[in-house]
């Protein structure tokens, strides 16, 4: 690559160029909302057999790139994929989400995961990142994803998803020596799976911490911050220019917090203004997001004002346009079409409507 325009838009932004309009892209892109994922999902009912085939995540991966070309593509998997790798059983039920058959509830289970060895029990990731790559070459950016210490850590001791969290805060409350064993030992394994991401093709790498909202702002201090941070420095000693994005769902009360993770890029939900995410976070934080999903129910003007208006208040630098969380599944596919469309007309319409 010479000169950057070579360089892919989504990439230009992460490394904090000005741009004449944001990169776009969509958390859970590829997925229940376009009807190429439904019919393909007929054939393979199993989620796991979806994202570690590779043939066919690598077809449902590139499925909203040969709709929408957006500026990002990211890997059609799950957060909890690595957890087999560990010694941790699970499956994923549709429409339920991850459920783990032998929660992690003792100091021995924790004392019996093993280290993760991506190569040997993630063999699916290096074909499906590369095939990616090859595929979008410079005309978008590859993206990885994992999930992070805590949220892994409560779908490991919860056994599935959970409204209270009242286990996993359990065992934080009157075994924490315990916890910090897990959520340390979870910290280096997804390091070691997002390094591996990167030298198999994946150009930034986004870490979900889901469930962190659901903590207090000094539980999120102990049990989720400390260890993004090992996540993050861990990837950063080996790979230092790879952008690293970090998103904590209900985050409007953590942002803050966030910014000191070690992540290049925060993903803002819809629970802040954006002008006040940027004033709380100062100009030197690349953001992302903002959009409710909700939004894509509207009339096409409601939801061309709504991404204008989270575009101007973003700013013309260091935004990557995206929605505050996943699209959702009964979301009109015309209508993600057309948040692509405006995202990338922003510069002349945001002129036309000053």
């Amino acid at each position: 690559m010479t000169g950057s325009t070579q360089v892919p838009y989504l990439l230009r932004a992460a490394r904090g160029e000005t741009l004449d309009r944001p990169p776009v892209w969509m958390m859970r892109q590829a997925g229940r909302y376009m009807k190429a994922y439904r019919d393909l999902r007929e054939k393979y009912p199993s989620f796991r057999d979806r994202s570690e085939i590779p043939e066919v995540a690598i077809e449902i991966s590139l499925q909203p790139w040969k709709a929408f070309r957006p500026d990002g593509v990211i890997l059609f998997s799950d957060i909890v994929t690595p957890l087999p790798g560990l010694g941790i059983d699970m499956d994923i039920a549709e429409g339920k989400g991850p459920i783990i058959a032998d929660p992690i509830r003792t100091e021995a289970q924790i004392n019996a995961l093993r280290p993760l060895e991506p190569e040997a029990s993630l063999p699916f990731i290096k074909p499906i990142l590369q095939a990616l790559r090859a595929e979008v070459g410079n005309q978008s950016t590859v993206l990885g994803f994992v999930g992070a210490p805590w949220t892994l850590a409560a779908y490991a001791v919860e056994g599935k998803g959970s409204k209270t969290y009242s286990i996993i805060k359990h065992m934080a409350f009157s075994n924490p020596v315990v916890l910090h064993q897990l959520l340390s030992k979870l910290a280096d394994a997804i390091a070691v799976y997002a390094r591996y991401q990167i030298d198999c093709g994946a150009q930034v790498v986004q870490m979900f911490d889901s469930w962190a909202g659901h903590l207090s702002p000094q539980d999120y201090d102990t049990f989720a911050l400390p260890y993004q941070q090992q996540v993050f420095r861990q990837i950063k000693a080996t790979h230092p220019d790879t952008p690293l994005i970090l998103l904590v769902s209900e985050s409007a009360g953590l942002l803050e917090r966030m910014a000191q993770s070690g992540a290049d890029i925060l993903t803002i939900d819809w629970t802040v203004d954006m002008a006040d995410a940027r004033a709380r976070l100062g100009k030197d934080i690349i953001v992302q997001g903002n959009l409710d999903p909700g939004v894509l129910f509207g009339s096409k003007e409601f939801i061309r004002d709504r991404i204008l208006d989270t575009i101007r208040k973003a700013g013309n630098r260091k935004h990557i346009l995206n929605l505050g969380h996943g699209i959702l599944p009964n979301t009109p596919e015309e209508n993600a079409a057309f948040f692509f469309e405006i995202g990338k007309q922003a510069d002349q319409l945001l002129a036309v409507h000053a």
